[in-house]
């Protein structure tokens, strides 16, 4: 059997010495031939390293002018690779062909291929870039002087139980952020919440036509940022409202308890948001949505909104946001159907019917707040907000006004102090369900043992002029309302600033 010995790529001027030393192996005794002269040698040594000289050159240049470091492939490796072809496998040192070794200059085009081999995929890399997976436990003990008919705090948005241990919120939030620097313009937000402020957000049928489909996922949105002028932010999904100062995390507020405005105004939204900077200090908002608090829409107008944000300096920072929907639903959904009512249309088993004469008037926030942050350790607040809303478009609008007023002192990094001041006018009983004029007072005591938990210490009172907090006793009315508690806050991940 004849066994053909790989062929060996190696400069001229050493096959012509091969060749000479196995011309004489086999002469077979005859007397070899005639061995080149110096000159010939110097001469082939010549060509042979300015072929080499050539080939490095131009593997550095393919080098320089890839940004990982790694080749295009050269017409050789082009043809190895063609559809058909047996792929080439990346030469390393521990993988190298028996034979003579390549000369040294090659070993770094070797490592580079060898790493462009291993380099993850771009879509991947850009989206475990800047990945957080964060999360947070909130709970809380709360006493109501009052000591009211089942342990029920009136006019509360999270801190709804008395004299009970509650867990306030449990949340998961994964997200990968969009980061211009280094070129990635796409990202995504999943917030998933569990607790009673869970109930607080989606528990009301007034507002979410099936609060069950959607009741833990809070926020859910993914983002681009266009390359437009400096740059153009949408998202699109369900997002928590900037409507009001105050937001759902805790670690991110003054206060333990939210403010009124906060209950009243909106929770979240669905839809579509942009936010596009003019310059450094002005920026603008614009949002499409279903409607307040409405992930499904429950009715065919589609709610907007403009805001302006402007920060002159860093510590100072003023909003702007003016808001117009309409609120009315124009179906109702049936959670036990008769017979008959099943033959009306469904939507995933769950059926529903028209209302006739649907109500069509709008809705209008005018919402404004003010943060100063006066010093590093002083921080102020100012909020007010507007409401009218009407019925039917030919109705007599009502209003809802006020405002809050805030402010926060930092003594050292472990302790803190804060008070809020709030003034709500519900003349047509649209937050409450009765005319009346409210207001609060909150005062804040904070404590941070450790940098991801926090204690706080608060004490609220509400008032009104009106008969409406509930007492010991069914049926009997007060006309304020006292809370002292604590509450008690973890958090864990890698986002930094306000969640």
């Amino acid at each position: 059997m004849l066994i053909r010995r790989p062929a060996c790529k190696v400069p001229a001027v050493l096959l012509m010495a091969c060749g000479w030393a196995v011309a004489q192996g086999q002469s077979g005794g005859q007397p070899p031939a005639e061995p080149p002269s110096v000159d010939e040698r110097i001469s082939a040594l010549t060509r042979e390293v300015a072929e080499l000289r050539s080939l490095v050159l131009e593997l550095k240049s393919q080098l320089a002018a890839q940004p990982n470091g790694t080749l295009h492939a050269t017409p050789q490796l082009a043809q190895a690779t063609a559809p058909g072809a047996a792929p080439v496998a990346p030469v390393t040192a521990s993988a190298a062909p028996a034979g003579p070794v390549a000369p040294a200059a090659n070993a770094p085009v070797a490592q580079g291929v060898a790493a462009g081999a291993r380099e993850q995929p771009k879509a991947t890399a850009d989206f475990l870039r800047g990945l957080t997976i964060n999360g947070t436990l909130d709970g809380y003990y709360e006493y109501n002087t009052n000591n009211p008919i089942g342990r029920v705090n009136y006019l509360r948005a999270y801190d709804v139980s008395s004299n009970s241990f509650s867990l306030n919120q449990a949340d998961l939030i994964v997200e990968s952020a969009p980061d211009l620097a280094a070129d990635k313009r796409a990202g995504v937000r999943l917030d998933l919440q569990y607790g009673q402020a869970t109930s607080t957000l989606q528990g009301s049928a007034a507002n979410e036509l099936r609060p069950e489909v959607y009741r833990n996922v809070f926020q859910a949105y993914g983002t681009y940022v266009f390359p437009l002028g400096s740059g153009l932010t949408v998202d699109f999904g369900k997002w928590a409202s900037s409507l009001g100062m105050e937001g759902n995390y805790t670690k991110d507020q003054l206060n333990y308890s939210r403010a009124l405005w906060f209950d009243y105004l909106p929770f979240y939204h669905m839809g579509v948001r942009a936010r596009y900077p003019i310059n450094d200090e002005i920026a603008i908002n614009a949002w499409v949505t279903n409607g307040t608090q409405q992930t499904e829409a429950f009715n065919d107008y589609k709610d907007q909104m403009l805001g302006l944000v402007v920060t002159p300096t860093p510590a100072l920072s003023w909003t702007l946001n003016l808001y117009d929907g309409q609120e009315h639903p124009d179906v109702i959904y049936i959670s036990n159907p008769t017979p008959a009512q099943k033959t009306l249309p469904n939507q995933q088993g769950t059926y529903f019917q028209p209302i006739a004469n649907p109500p069509t008037g709008r809705l209008e926030i005018v919402d404004s707040y003010l943060i100063w942050q006066v010093t590093k350790a002083l921080v102020l607040g100012a909020e007010g907000d507007y409401v009218q809303q009407r019925l039917y478009s030919y109705s007599s609008p009502q209003h809802v006004t006020g405002g809050a007023f805030y402010g926060g002192y930092r003594f050292t990094p472990r302790i803190s102090i804060a008070t809020r001041l709030e003034y709500l006018a519900d003349s047509a009983g649209l937050y409450s369900g009765l005319a009346q004029y409210l207001k609060e007072g909150t005062f804040t005591l904070d404590y941070r043992p450790a940098d991801d938990f926090l204690v706080r210490a608060e004490f609220r009172r509400d008032a009104s002029n009106q008969r409406f907090f509930l007492s010991d006793t069914l049926g009997l009315l007060e006309s304020s309302q006292q809370t002292v508690g604590f509450g008690l806050v973890w958090w864990f991940g890698q986002k930094e600033g306000v969640w």
